[in-house]
């Protein structure tokens, strides 16, 4: 496989990432500024995006402001980039020059899996092929025969979601994903460490020896330590179907991996423009494009999900839970591929090269190069290295 430097990789522009109504969206970035050799708040302005960090010197912070709008969109900034040349620095690999990060820094990354019916099924189908691809077609016909739609337009924790269990079971159906799926309490999960999310541009990793493995195409709220959601952004919650689907307990090794968080371009911040209905309302669009000239679309509708933003909120922050610094929470997404890529009834896998491309008209663009997880640039920077950075900064 060619280096990271070497291959070719998307050409990223303003127009091909920003939102569509990016004149009146309160948008966030992170930038990398090699003269500091640390990480920028910044807020994206047009096509400038204009240093906020002596103002508030991580994303977090600025989300703890009550005025974080009017810091986005008023505030007289520091440096000032192009954000044409920050995406082309990204696309092509310059850690020489100044470039995009993901949106958020000390927020803890949480996911919530198994929020939608129809991907629902996959998780089941995944889990009883062991992990196999080749059994995937087999499986998927046999579990759809029995569940029918007994799933379509059911309210997880209900009453009628009771009854469907208890027909399940009877069937011998049951799986931890239908409990989550369609019981009182939805999986969240840790996804990422903080500060190891990638950006757009960047690489984004499977590990070298998965054989079945595919994007997860998501709206992501971005929430404060109060637990009120601040915005939104885009994420891929890259998935290894082979290794959850042969255990459950795998999740951590099939979720979280070097360069297997995407999340951006932006944080778009919640205002009298873009509240949580616009964000219950998203369509997200998936584009994958190999090497060899394959391309698989498809996406995921906030329309669909079975739990509403705020209940998936309140199932991971609360009395039970705190988070001092905020948090990010993957909502969950509707796409489950099962188009065959090799071999017939095997399904879709990622190739090592695959351009993924997950968009939404109101969030923008945000635009990975898929790699061995092996070789993505290893994560060296840390909470120590950027609470250091920022002291020397002297801007703490």
């Amino acid at each position: 496989m060619k280096s990271a430097a070497s291959r070719p990789r998307p050409v990223l522009t303003p127009g091909s990432v920003l939102p569509d109504d990016a004149d009146r969206a309160l948008l966030v970035a992170r930038v990398h500024e090699p003269e500091w050799d640390g990480p920028c708040v910044a807020a994206v302005r047009g096509e400038r995006v204009v240093d906020l960090t002596a103002v508030a010197p991580t994303v977090s912070d600025l989300l703890e402001r009550d005025d974080a709008a009017t810091v986005v969109r008023e505030a007289v900034g520091g440096r000032v980039w192009s954000l044409a040349e920050l995406l082309d620095a990204g696309a092509t690999g310059r850690r020489d020059l100044p470039r995009l990060l993901a949106p958020v820094d000390l927020q803890v990354i949480k996911a919530a899996g198994v929020t939608f019916a129809r991907s629902l099924l996959e998780r089941v189908i995944e889990e009883r092929a062991g992990g196999d691809p080749g059994r995937a077609a087999e499986v998927r016909e046999r579990v759809r025969a029995a569940v029918g739609g007994a799933l379509d337009g059911l309210r997880p924790g209900s009453a009628e979601a009771g009854k469907v269990k208890e027909l399940l079971v009877a069937e011998g159906l049951w799986s931890p994903y239908l409990e989550v799926g369609i019981g009182p309490d939805p999986e969240v999960f840790t996804k990422a460490p903080v500060l190891s999310a990638v950006g757009t541009g960047a690489d984004v990793g499977v590990l070298a020896d998965s054989v079945w493995n595919n994007p997860e195409p998501e709206a992501v709220l971005v929430v404060d330590s109060r637990g009120r959601v601040r915005g939104a952004t885009l994420g891929n919650d890259v998935n290894l179907r082979d290794v959850e689907g042969r255990s459950a307990l795998l999740l951590g090794r099939a979720k979280d991996n070097n360069a297997s968080c995407a999340i951006g371009p932006f944080v778009r911040l919640l205002d009298d423009g873009f509240g949580l209905d616009a964000v219950r309302a998203l369509d997200i669009e998936l584009r994958v494009e190999g090497a060899d000239g394959y391309v698989l679309q498809g996406g995921s509708s906030m329309r669909e999900i079975s739990r509403d933003v705020l209940d998936l909120v309140a199932a991971t922050y609360g009395a039970h839970h705190q988070y001092p610094d905020g948090f990010v929470l993957f909502t969950g997404t509707l796409f489950a591929p099962t188009e065959d890529r090799h071999a017939p009834g095997a399904g879709f896998t990622h190739e090592h090269g695959d351009v993924v491309r997950i968009s939404s008209p109101p969030l923008g663009t945000l635009v990975n190069t898929v790699v061995a997880s092996e070789r993505a640039e290893p994560w060296s920077y840390g909470v120590r290295a950027l609470l250091r950075n920022l002291a020397r900064r002297g801007v703490l």
